[in-house]
């Protein structure tokens, strides 16, 4: 008997890291379902530019996911112009790559701080609006790497490991409430995060419409997790359970252990600038800022590069 469908329809939404890649299209797809939705990004005039591309219904502002007062305020103005908060989706996040012997403690507390602190304020702020109404819905995206290892890419995966074990744990602590947790785990998704990676050998890149496509799912269904792609999973519960000879040589007959080594650094350097630390703001710094991401990523990558030969 097929589940019956949890409407979407004028529900609430806010969406973190929404003005591109998977935040974006799960907006475009959750209007389509005929929800209201909110967008927040640290770039304000680029969010309210998506907001009006995607139409009615659509509302956009800045957002810094690593202060509580920009986030508060953030889904304060959403429950003031939309409505009471149904769900919150924590999106937001960054992936910076390189060695993690050669990566700046100021790299790796950005990333914990984005990922982590970000999706657990989320979190914390939203339940605030959520529990006393005994209703709501948090669905936060981590990776299959918060499942599965991978060198290159260190400080991110152990991010999403923490995100994994941050929604399992608060999901028991939760039952009853009336408030759900949804887990997304994607693989490499073809957004701006993954520019410069190869992807592995034989396996399709997949969309931001497919991640977004899962969240819709999610929360129509009540489903606790859901892997893009779908077989992802199996792959993960299988590692787990093989012996690691036989992990050793699947990884490397995919290309798991070089995906993140060997990158392209100039075609990544773009991307590199716009998640450091501390990026350049003003156009006349952009190149300078970018030549010296794709400078720091080669330099970064150059061992494992080394290594490949």
């Amino acid at each position: 008997m097929a589940r019956q469908l949890r409407p979407c329809s004028g529900k609430v939404v806010a969406i973190t890291g929404g003005a591109r890649g998977i935040g974006r299209a799960t907006a475009a797809a959750l209007l389509a379902q005929g929800a209201r939705v909110a967008i927040g990004d640290l770039d304000g005039e680029l969010t309210g530019r998506v907001a009006d591309e995607l139409g009615a219904g659509a509302i956009g502002m800045a957002l810094d996911v690593t202060s509580r007062d920009s986030f508060g305020a953030f889904l304060d103005r959403v429950e003031r112009e939309l409505g009471p908060l149904d769900v919150l989706v924590n999106n937001a996040g960054i992936a910076p790559v390189g060695e993690f012997a050669r990566e700046s403690d100021a790299v790796l507390a950005r990333v914990l701080e984005v990922n982590v602190a970000g999706t657990a304020r989320g979190c914390k702020l939203a339940l605030e609006r959520m529990l006393p109404r005994a209703s709501g819905h948090i669905v936060n995206v981590s990776s299959g790497l918060g499942r599965t290892p991978s060198p290159g890419i260190v400080s991110y995966s152990a991010s999403k490991h923490a995100i994994v074990g941050l929604t399992e744990s608060l999901r028991i602590e939760l039952e009853g409430t009336g408030v759900e947790l949804h887990l997304i785990l994607p693989n490499l998704i073809g957004t701006d995060m993954a520019a410069g990676v190869k992807g592995l050998r034989g396996v399709p890149m997949n969309t931001s419409e497919d991640v977004a496509a899962a969240i819709v799912n999610v929360l129509q269904t009540g489903r606790r997790e859901a892997y893009v792609p779908r077989q992802l999973g199996w792959l993960i519960t299988l590692e787990a359970v093989t012996p690691s000879p036989m992990v050793k040589r699947l990884r490397g007959l995919l290309g798991v252990d070089r995906m993140y080594m060997q990158v392209d650094a100039l075609e990544r350097a773009a991307y590199e600038a716009r998640i450091a630390p501390a990026a350049a703001a003003g156009p006349a710094d952009r190149a300078a800022t970018v030549a010296s991401a794709a400078a720091s990523v080669a330099d970064a990558l150059r061992a494992g590069d080394a290594a490949g030969d």
